[in-house]
């Protein structure tokens, strides 16, 4: 029998952000599979209609495994397809290590090439039009100090972005990216206690951000209101890193 519910799947669905990306496509209407690593327990507490398998979204094996149980269990192609997976090195460009740059760019940009391909064969193949949205961040428009390997991924999935919208426009597929700036999540409040204070400061808006806002618009390009939006980032960040860092601010 057909799968009924519309199908999607994020990565690293076991994140602050993850989670909030998940739960507001179960309020789509979605049933939501999810990559995971080190813990599936707490999908359990997010919805009974998001079911975390695990899979390393950065090796080939894992996610052709992971998009074969997928569609075992539901019988279809994925509808949404959200690139969430990231990690990311805090180091100078002089000391970052070979290994750490490996680790990042796997993850962050190949796990991000996996998955599209994955996800889109699949699509194809059922001759079923989707939507794929990379989770791209700031550095994908400035450099970010001590994030080399940070940085060059989500410039080159920014680009991915682009070249997969060419190919796969039309298949009715579209293809974007959702990039945060300063969103409060609980890696950035361990990694700077005063992160909200600080950023909220240089924000136009005068605050951060939140998962959930940046889930809003991951649900908003999944949706049918964004179907002829393809190739393009948006930028969720208050405003943060449209304005030029001036030496002073008597001009706010």
């Amino acid at each position: 029998m057909p799968h009924s519910s519309k199908v999607a799947i994020v990565t690293a669905g076991g994140s602050h952000l993850g989670r909030a990306i998940s739960l507001a496509l179960v309020q789509d209407g979605y049933e939501v599979f999810v990559t995971w690593l080190h813990s599936v327990d707490e999908f359990a507490a997010i919805s009974e209609s998001v079911t975390g398998i695990r899979c390393d979204a950065g090796i080939k094996a894992d996610v052709d495994a992971f998009y074969a149980e997928v569609r075992e269990r539901t019988g279809t192609a994925p509808d949404v397809l959200v690139n969430n997976a990231g990690v990311q090195t805090w180091s100078s460009l002089l000391e970052l290590r070979e290994e750490d740059w490996d680790r990042v760019i796997r993850t962050n940009l190949k796990g991000c090439f996996l998955n599209t391909q994955a996800a889109a064969r699949q699509m194809v193949e059922a001759k079923r039009p989707g939507r794929i949205i990379n989770i791209g961040s700031g550095c994908n428009q400035t450099p970010f100090l001590n994030l080399v390997d940070y940085t060059a991924s989500k410039g080159g999935i920014e680009m991915l972005t682009k070249s997969a919208a060419v190919e796969l426009g039309p298949y009715g597929i579209t293809v974007n990216c959702v990039a945060p700036g300063s969103i409060e999540t609980e890696r950035t409040q361990q990694e700077a206690p005063n992160y909200a204070r600080d950023w909220s400061k240089i924000t136009p808006l005068r605050r951060v951000g939140t998962p959930q806002e940046v889930a809003d618009a991951v649900s908003f390009l999944a949706g049918p209101k964004a179907g002829f939006i393809t190739g393009q980032t948006l930028v969720v960040d208050g405003g943060v890193f449209t304005q030029t860092n001036w030496p002073h601010d008597g001009y706010v």
